[in-house]
């Protein structure tokens, strides 16, 4: 399975980076605002710490106005993936990318439905939004799995990206479904190598070592 980081915060991707956790960064409007700085110096910034696909998500509704937008990402770097809404003037765009070599993430997917969708208009990844739907007392994981097989049946080539990931479980899940991708925000990232017992377990050795003569 692949990590990616849900951030916009330069800090969090390096410090992630270096454990080794990041095989791809995801952003939208909300975290790049969150940042204070302009979008394209972000992104940029972002592509120069990761090599592998960096999601930039369209703020645009119109087919036209979204391969636009497209257009000009996908040319700052080559690891740019476009993330597109799933709307039908989305799947349009996607559909265009497709046929022009753009990669795209398709976003804001809550049913099995939408992302057979994507996957038919040749989405690069699809991005259920399992978070979400589990508050709406939806199960969001459920969703993923029905994704799952349903690629697995037709051999789409779209990669299935868990999102709005909210704890340890959901990584969990993903990973024994056979998710291609959880992207996670840092604070899970860390969530994950944490149990009590590691630390107790810890405090015990280093105590004990202060027994041991020098």
């Amino acid at each position: 399975m692949k990590f990616f980081i849900d951030t916009a915060e330069i800090k969090e991707i390096r410090e992630a980076a270096a454990m080794g956790l990041v095989d791809g960064v995801t952003t939208n409007p909300s975290l790049v605002a969150k940042s204070g700085r302009k979008f394209k110096d972000v992104l940029l910034e972002i592509c120069d710490i990761v090599k592998g696909p960096v999601s930039a998500e369209v703020t645009s509704v119109k087919h036209d106005d979204i391969m636009k937008e497209a257009r000009d990402l996908a040319q700052l770097r080559p690891n740019i993936v476009v993330k597109i809404p799933l709307i039908p003037e989305g799947l349009k765009a996607v559909r265009t990318c497709t046929d022009e070599g753009i990669k795209t993430n398709v976003t804001l997917c809550f049913t099995a439905n939408q992302a057979l969708l994507a996957a038919k208009a040749g989405a690069s990844y699809i991005s259920p939004f399992v978070g979400r739907l589990d508050d709406i007392s939806t199960d969001g994981m459920q969703v993923v799995s029905e994704i799952l097989e349903i690629y697995e049946n037709y051999n789409f080539d779209t990669e299935v990206l868990v999102a709005s990931v909210r704890g340890p479980e959901h990584v969990k899940a993903a990973a024994r479904m056979g998710a291609h991708v959880a992207t996670c925000p840092f604070s899970v990232l860390m969530q994950l190598s944490k149990h009590p017992l590691t630390d107790s377990g810890l405090k015990k050795f280093l105590e004990d070592w202060e027994k041991v003569p020098k």
